[in-house]
C-alpha cells in the first residue's frame, strides 16, 4: 500500500487558481454595486446648475458687462442664485457677485488683466444656490474666454 502525504498530494491547488479569479469578480461587481447605490443616495434630489455667460469671450482691461443666466439640466432659469465670478488663469482686481433676477439672469461687471506673455485666460463662474433648494454646484462650470487686444 502506498502512503500519500499532503505534501505529495497536487490535486488540492487544481482548481485554487480559477477559484479565485471567480471570487475577485464576484466581490468586484459587488463593490461597484454598492458604491453606485451609495452615490446615488448623496445625489437624491440634487439638480446640478450650470451657467451661460454672454459674451462667452471678452478682452483684456476692457470693462465688459457680463449677463450670467443660471439654468437648470433642462435649460429653465433658476431665480435667486448668486453668481460669483473670480480669477481663473485671467486676474480680476477683486471677486465679483451678482443675484439672478426673477428671469435667472444676473449682470456682472469685470476688468480681466492677463499676465505678462499670456495671450489668453479664463475667469471661472461658480453659483451658490438659492437657500432651501434643491439645486447644487458641484460640477465646473462654462468660463468666460480673456484675449489679449
Amino acid at each position: 500500500m502506498q502512503s500519500h502525504t499532503l505534501t505529495a498530494d497536487e490535486r488540492a491547488i487544481e482548481g485554487l487558481p480559477i477559484r479565485l479569479v471567480i471570487a475577485l469578480v464576484v466581490g468586484v461587481a459587488s463593490l461597484s454595486v454598492m458604491m453606485n447605490t451609495l452615490g446615488g443616495i448623496q445625489t437624491l434630489g440634487v439638480t446640478e446648475l450650470d451657467v451661460q455667460p454672454e459674451p462667452e469671450v471678452v478682452y483684456e482691461g476692457d470693462n465688459e458687462s457680463i449677463v450670467v443666466a443660471v439654468v437648470g439640466p433642462n435649460g429653465d432659469h433658476v431665480s435667486n442664485a448668486t453668481v460669483i465670478a473670480s480669477g481663473g488663469t485671467a486676474t480680476l482686481e477683486s471677486v465679483a457677485t451678482a443675484s439672478t433676477n426673477a428671469s435667472g439672469m444676473a449682470t456682472l461687471s469685470l476688468s480681466p488683466s492677463l499676465g505678462p506673455n499670456q495671450d489668453e485666460g479664463t475667469v471661472e463662474l461658480q453659483v451658490k444656490p438659492p437657500a432651501g433648494s434643491q439645486y447644487a454646484d458641484e460640477r465646473e462650470n462654462t468660463e468666460v474666454l480673456v484675449l489679449r487686444d
